[in-house]
This record gives C-alpha cells, sequence and structure tokens, in this order.
C-alpha cells in the first residue's frame, strides 16, 4: 500500500472515530433551544415511584397522624435555557394515623397537582412547587368510622439529579392543607395539616 492511501485511510478512521464519540455524548440526553450542547436536557415527559414519611396535626384535637407513605407520580417539563417549568401530578398511600382519647383519626390517601419552577446545573435541578392537593380524612370511635374526601392546597420544593441515561433521583418536602369537614362522631371540624419528606426516582422518556 502506498502511503497516500494509508494516509486517507488513517484520517477516515480518525473522522469515524470522532463522529461516533460526538454522537454517544448527545444520546445521554437532546438538548433544547438556547442550552449548550451536550447539555443535560429536563424537557419532556417522566414517570417515576416515591418512598416518605408525613406527620401532622388534626383541627380541634390533639391527635397526631404520622407514618410512611409511597406512590407514584408523572410529569412533563419545559425547558428554555437553565430554566425549567413544568406539571406534576401523584398520588400515595399513606399509614398516617394516631390515636387521642377515644378517637382515632387517618390519613389512608392523598394526591396533589402541582406547578414546578426550577433553576437546572445541567444534570441537577433546584425546584419550588404548588398547587392542588386531595386526599381522605377518617376518623374512627366507638367501633363506627366516618370518612371525607376533600381538597386543599399544597407548597414546597426540592432538588434533583441525573445520575444515569434517562434517569433521576430527587428528595422532596411537602407542605399539605386539607380543608375542614364537620364530624358527627367528633361534633366539630376536623382538618389535616402535615409535612411529609420523600425520596423518589423518575424515567424521563
Amino acid at each position: 500500500m502506498t502511503k497516500a492511501p494509508l494516509g486517507a485511510a488513517i484520517g477516515a478512521a480518525i473522522c469515524l472515530t470522532a463522529m461516533s464519540a460526538q454522537a454517544a455524548d448527545m444520546s445521554y440526553r437532546p438538548y433544547t433551544v438556547n442550552q449548550p450542547l451536550n447539555a443535560f436536557s429536563w424537557a419532556g415527559p417522566y414517570l417515576g415511584a416515591n418512598l416518605g414519611y408525613s406527620w401532622g396535626s388534626i383541627d380541634n384535637s390533639l391527635a397526631r397522624p404520622s407514618g410512611f407513605m409511597g406512590g407514584a407520580q408523572a410529569g412533563y417539563n419545559w425547558q428554555s435555557g437553565q430554566f425549567v417549568f413544568g406539571l406534576e401530578g401523584d398520588i400515595q398511600v399513606s399509614g398516617a394515623d394516631d390515636r387521642f382519647a377515644a378517637w382515632k383519626f387517618s390519613n389512608p390517601w392523598f394526591g396533589t397537582l402541582r406547578g414546578r419552577f426550577g433553576y437546572a446545573m445541567n444534570n441537577i435541578l433546584i425546584y419550588g412547587t404548588g398547587g392542588l392537593a386531595f386526599g381522605e380524612v377518617k376518623a374512627e370511635a366507638f367501633g363506627a368510622s366516618e370518612s371525607y374526601a376533600t381538597a386543599g392546597w399544597t407548597l414546597g420544593g426540592g432538588a434533583e439529579m441525573s445520575f444515569a441515561p434517562n434517569w433521576s433521583a430527587k428528595v422532596e418536602y411537602l407542605y399539605v392543607d386539607l380543608s375542614n369537614h364537620n364530624f358527627v362522631l367528633t361534633g366539630t371540624n376536623n382538618a389535616y395539616s402535615f409535612s411529609t419528606i420523600r425520596l423518589g426516582v423518575n424515567y424521563h422518556f
């Protein structure tokens, strides 16, 4: 083989290697408008699960329901530069309960529908969140039970980090306030307000 064809072959191999490396970098996550090339993109839909703990109080009662909780979340993000905004909904099963005197209160389930707004530092996202909350507040006494599905509001924030292609992990705090209902068993209005701290993972499509 002469030097000219050999040089051309070597040059072609170098070009192909460089193009393959660039394609591998870009496949990590597609970038959005106004982002640097190869920056992680938070834009698009995602689905995940979470596990955490909740603790709170019942209005007009000394009961302080608390317990472990877990559930699933789904959402969609939009991104412009380093600013990320989106919508997220979740549904949770909760073991929070407490008894004071003859009355036991519990929160079997709750959910939220929230807006999110955050600031991305490549694969790390810091965000605030707030919106609608809904769930069940249940009272039990003297062998009888009474429960209401009620709505309220929630506010919180968190941090999320991508740790692998399409995968992220998050830690999140929420304060949830479910509105009052007049319980026959207690003879007064009772509402449940509580805090949650939870860890979760998301898969980004």
